[in-house]
């Protein structure tokens, strides 16, 4: 919420993975379908209404998800856009690694932001240096944002494994996972 605030942004799209090329989902995950409707009861509590909505792109996708397919997707669905890709400090640092990350950038602006309230900024600034020499038709913004938990998805599966953990859940997708054994 503090980021579709901050860039001042007309809808917020969120696109679970489907399948990520750079790790391999556990046998007991979540099924896609069960994904999705964490991802909506989260996206629920955000307060957004109707100007958030939840997509199943990559789910329906064969093989693995790349962003740059999914921004391309997007781009047909909504042309003359602008559209933003959200991510946290940690794949922010990674971006040149993707796929296509020329074409990422030309596709959509990159908004970073820290999980955490220290200072991120001398990170954020040596990538930002880095991407605007290698790309410099990117459009990037990187911010803190106070009050986000610091706390990653593996820690959060991990403590739910061991019963804890579930007050940093909103309760509807807390009890969603307690109602699925998830």
């Amino acid at each position: 919420r503090t980021v579709f605030e901050l860039l001042k942004l007309d809808k917020l799209l969120v696109i679970p993975t489907g399948r990520p090329p750079h790790k391999s989902l556990a046998p007991d995950s979540p099924s896609p379908d069960q994904r999705l409707e964490l991802t909506r009861l989260a996206m629920e509590q955000t307060g957004l209404e109707d100007r958030v909505e939840v997509l199943d792109l990559e789910l329906r996708r064969e093989g693995n998800s790349y962003t740059v397919d999914t921004l391309s997707r997007l781009r047909e669905l909504y042309p003359g856009e602008e559209l933003w890709l959200l991510l946290g400090a940690d794949m922010f640092l990674t971006l040149q690694t993707w796929r296509e990350p020329e074409r990422i950038l030309s596709l959509a602006g990159v908004a970073a932001f820290g999980r955490t309230e220290m200072d991120m900024e001398e990170l954020f600034s040596v990538q930002r240096s880095y991407l605007y020499r290698t790309y410099p038709q990117a459009r990037l913004v990187t911010l803190t944002i106070p009050g986000v938990v610091d706390i990653s998805s593996t820690e959060l599966r991990e403590q739910l494994a061991r019963g804890e953990g579930g007050t940093l859940l909103a309760p509807a997708v807390y009890g969603c996972i307690l109602r699925e054994g998830l």
